[in-house]
């Protein structure tokens, strides 16, 4: 804690002569301690201030406190290793998957990269595939929710990659992609195309029916923290933006109540774009190291294939090539004669064998929970004072919330793996943190938009960081938006709830514009 109070009193001395003055006014004393406040953007509990290529990496203080830093270690190994068929303990990849490692998709810790092709072991690709019913926005059932393109001998891909094409479009807004004062930007969108024949397994929704949108990998660090918003916090929120005329999604709101929550739990939903995932026990990480990979642990004693849960086991059973060679790579499952039926039961059994065991299971949970937030930078420089301000007037706060305080912490877990509180997990009570984002879903109107319109606001902190720690600055739900100024203005669309701010944004001068930038790159 010493440390940490040095470190952001050495980065406070960089505030401009008038702040640090010994007769500093009660204004400027006051935003220096907003200042000092806000640098600590995941709370003292919460915070790294490390700003190399490594800052999404360090663990919590809170770790630190409570004697994790080995087990954070640990399960930070099941992070970046690449899974295997059978090198233990990172064993049991297949019989198909998205990727057999998890930094693949989240290079340096953080998002992935905007791609010109799709292929699983590109590095730092972190596309998801999303193929659903364009009439009903549905899934396709015959292939997973995240689709995947790979397999392990003798199996075969549920779609072939190598027909996947990504196209990028250029896009003119109604302004002609120029502010006013005639400095100009670009925007593009992708274009995915899927033909009918790279599926393995036959389609439910008639193929003319089908869409492909891309969808990237979330950030990582500082889950934790997100996790530790009070459910009755998230519910007063929607409740004053409901108040307030916006427009919410009534699959998740439905006037003054929540309309759904996560599964049978109480808990509303809070992770994924799509909202799509509760408490952080459940959510994205929990079961991207089952799915992703189809590492089978004790809880999830089965592959994730396909949404139906036959349709692709019932293909491979009848493959003649799978059926050849299935007993030499699974001889164990010769347990009927039948290769059929034997390949059918391996790929629909609820009972195989657990390749990750519970220890290794805890210690990656204990990574994933334990992912400090870098802390915010020069905000007392005077450019960032200002952008900050403007990031206020002009109305990007309203949905790009900037702060939170965290609840008690006594996290639950919908599979009960893990007991209320576990003291096996770090925790983060009564922090004060700035992630800036509502934790709601909004619409932009997009073109070719994210799959139902909804989008999940997209934490801020950290963000400026994603330069030097991944290698790339691509922005939005796709990484269409390639700096800030892109990711700005695909807001802008004439029915998207920020299009008053956009206006707000264009009505600003290249300085001012160039301080909210530098803003939203500080925090």
């Amino acid at each position: 804690m010493n440390t940490l109070k040095t470190i952001l009193i050495g980065s406070v001395l960089a505030l401009p002569l008038a702040m640090t003055s010994c007769n500093r006014n009660e204004d400027d004393t006051a935003n220096l301690n907003s200042i000092m406040e806000e640098t600590y953007a995941g709370g003292i509990l919460g915070t790294t201030f490390n700003t190399s290529a490594s800052a999404y990496e360090d663990p919590t203080p809170a770790v630190e406190h409570a004697g994790l830093v080995n087990e954070f270690k640990y399960g930070e190994y099941f992070f970046e290793r690449t899974i295997t068929q059978s090198n233990a303990p990172f064993n049991g990849l297949g019989p198909v998957y998205v990727r057999s490692s998890c930094i693949s998709c989240h290079p340096g810790y953080g998002h992935g990269r905007r791609m010109n092709r799709y292929r699983a072991d590109d590095w730092g690709n972190g596309y998801l595939l999303v193929v659903y019913d364009k009439t009903t926005n549905a899934y396709e059932t015959s292939v997973a929710g995240m689709p995947q393109t790979k397999a392990v001998a003798p199996f075969k891909a549920p779609i072939d990659e190598s027909k996947i094409q990504i196209a990028w479009l250029n896009y003119t807004d109604e302004w002609g992609n120029k502010f006013e004062d005639g400095e100009s930007y670009e925007l593009i969108y992708p274009e995915v195309t899927i033909p009918e024949d790279a599926f393995y397994a036959p389609l439910v929704t008639p193929y003319s029916n089908l869409a492909f949108r891309l969808e990237g990998t979330i950030g990582i660090y500082g889950t934790g923290l997100l996790d530790a918003i009070p459910d009755d916090s998230l519910k007063a929120q929607y409740q004053k933006e409901y108040d307030a005329g916006a427009d919410l999604n009534p699959a998740i709101w439905a006037g003054n109540d929540w309309a759904s929550l996560y599964g049978n739990t109480t808990h509303p939903k809070r992770f994924t774009y799509a909202l799509s995932r509760g408490p952080l026990q459940d959510a994205a990480g929990a079961n991207a190291i089952w799915n992703i990979t189809n590492v089978t642990r004790s809880d999830r004693r089965k592959h994730y294939l396909d949404l139906n849960g036959t349709i692709y086991a019932t293909k491979s059973s009848q493959d003649p090539d799978v059926q050849a060679s299935f007993y030499t790579y699974f001889p164990e499952w010769n347990k009927t004669g039948n290769v059929e039926t034997d390949i059918y039961n391996y790929l629909t059994s609820k009972e195989l064998p657990t390749e990750m065991s519970d220890e290794d299971y805890v210690n990656f949970m204990v990574w994933h929970r334990g992912l400090a937030v870098p802390a915010a930078r020069n905000l007392g420089d005077t450019a960032i004072q200002r952008g900050r301000r403007l990031f206020r007037e002009i109305g990007c706060a309203s949905c790009h919330r900037p702060s939170w305080t965290t609840g008690t912490d006594n996290f639950t877990d919908p599979n009960g793996f893990f007991r209320d509180g576990d003291v096996r997990l770090p925790r983060y009570p009564n922090q004060k943190i700035w992630p800036y984002t509502d934790m709601v879903q909004h619409r932009l109107y997009m073109k070719n938009d994210i799959r139902t319109g909804w989008c999940r606001t997209t934490p801020l902190w950290g963000r400026g960081l994603s330069q030097i720690c991944t290698g790339a600055s691509d922005r939005l739900h796709d990484y269409r938006a390639r700096n800030v100024i892109e990711a700005i203005m695909w807001h802008g669309a004439p029915n998207s709830d920020a299009r008053r701010s956009v206006e707000n944004f264009r009505k600003l001068s290249k300085s001012e514009r160039d301080a909210v930038v530098a803003f939203i790159n500080a925090i």
